[in-house]
């Protein structure tokens, strides 16, 4: 029998998603199961995208451009603009969601066994992609007790090696809702700026900012345009996680004509996702405003709620709908799969993401008492999730303190 490749059998499955089969019988035994173990909204799509969709009328459902339809790009320079980001058209690479563009960055900029310096904990799916193109992450901590603030630069230089090639952030940050500063950016670029490194930076939850902090983009960062490339995606921005449209954005003329040979390979994005991603650039300001204003009451249930449980802490996140707590567990993945298993409160129980999965290999018993919670609830089953978190932890028998 033909043996699986050893690039699939190290691709990581996602800690988001492993425990899936679990809830599904948990489901069947009839229990509710509060999802705070995955970042899907429940905040509807803008009208305008969903009225779109209805009246697409195409005869022929065909290619579109590798780089996306010239309109769509056009679209997305308006929207950029108004966030403070001066690209032209020439400049963006529209993607099958953020995903093919982080693969794109990482196969047009390094070569197999070239390393990249992450902190962590980050994305899952890092791991995922790093080992298709077979780059080699690097970790550097960020603790909860800073609330997973920025690693010093003499932590990212203990593990820069001649085989560093470039940074990752994610800003505002998957897993921890961490929104880095102005300062802490431009802490970077002189690491970039110094050592000759790509800096990628997966700003997907932009729109996402709370307590009147605003985002700071690595597009801004003039002196060092030409290392830096951009990730993004419509998928959380609009609510439209399904429409599977994202892009990749840099000055740097080499990179984006490398990633397009990549881009004509798979030969275009998505069209449908391309014609409702340019209608929702005109979705107005007063949607993202309810839907910040939505989302800060969520995360303060989270975090307030999760805090009054004896034992608990969750640092207060200024970004995206996510945060990290620190529970008092022996095992998180353990745990996660305890309460889909053998729990129950009032006919529910609830599913975080064990927060092992954000960590890298060498690095996993960080998360082993951390879990991941995805705020997307609304706030009465936010509660509830509490309620049932605080009684789990009341009988769980791998309890610390």
């Amino acid at each position: 029998m033909p043996k699986i490749s050893q690039k699939g059998l190290n691709m990581p499955s996602s800690p988001i998603r492993k425990l899936v089969p679990y809830a599904e019988s948990a489901k069947e035994r009839g229990l509710h199961v509060y999802h705070l173990n995955i970042g899907q909204p429940d905040i509807e799509s803008p009208v305008a995208m969903r009225q779109a969709a209805k009246h697409i009328d195409i005869p022929v459902i065909a290619y579109s451009h590798s780089a996306g339809n010239i309109s769509y790009r056009r679209k997305l320079v308006e929207y950029y603009h108004k966030v403070g980001i001066e690209i032209n058209v020439d400049e963006i690479l529209v993607t099958v969601g953020g995903s093919e563009g982080i693969l794109f960055a990482f196969n047009s900029c390094l070569d197999p066994g070239d390393e990249i310096i992450i902190p962590e904990p980050y994305y899952a799916n890092y791991n995922g992609f790093a080992n298709m193109s077979g780059v080699v992450v690097k970790p550097i901590i960020s603790t909860i007790d800073t609330g997973f603030a920025l690693p010093s630069i003499e932590d990212f230089e203990k593990v820069i090696t001649p085989k560093t090639k470039a940074i990752m952030i994610c800003n505002p940050n998957n897993p921890t809702g961490y929104l880095y500063s102005k300062e802490e950016i431009m802490k970077l670029a002189e690491i970039v700026k110094k050592y000759d490194l790509f800096l990628f930076a997966d700003e997907v939850y932009r729109e996402f900012c709370y307590d009147g902090a605003e985002h700071f983009s690595v597009m801004q960062l003039t002196d060092i345009a030409e290392n830096v490339v951009l990730l993004d995606s419509v998928s959380k921005r609009y609510s439209a996680c399904g429409i599977r449209v994202g892009a990749l954005i840099t000055h740097n003329k080499e990179v984006y004509s490398t990633a397009m040979k990549f881009a004509q390979a798979r030969l275009s994005p998505p069209l449908y996702g391309q014609i409702l991603g340019e209608v929702a650039v005109d979705t107005p300001q007063e949607y993202f405003d309810d839907v910040v204003a939505e989302y800060e009451n969520r995360r303060n249930t989270i975090v307030e709620g999760v805090n009054s449980i004896p034992g608990c802490f969750v640092p207060m996140p200024k970004g995206a709908f996510y945060c990290v707590a620190r529970l008092p567990i022996d095992d998180s993945d353990k745990f996660c799969r305890w309460l889909l298993q053998e729990f129950s409160y009032n006919g529910a129980t609830v599913m975080f993401a064990p927060a092992t999965g954000f960590y890298s290999a060498e690095n996993i018993k960080q998360g082993a008492n951390e879990v991941r919670i995805s705020y997307c609830l609304n706030v009465e089953d936010l509660k509830k999730s509490v309620e049932c978190l605080r009684e789990a932890l009341k009988v769980y028998p791998g309890r610390t303190l």
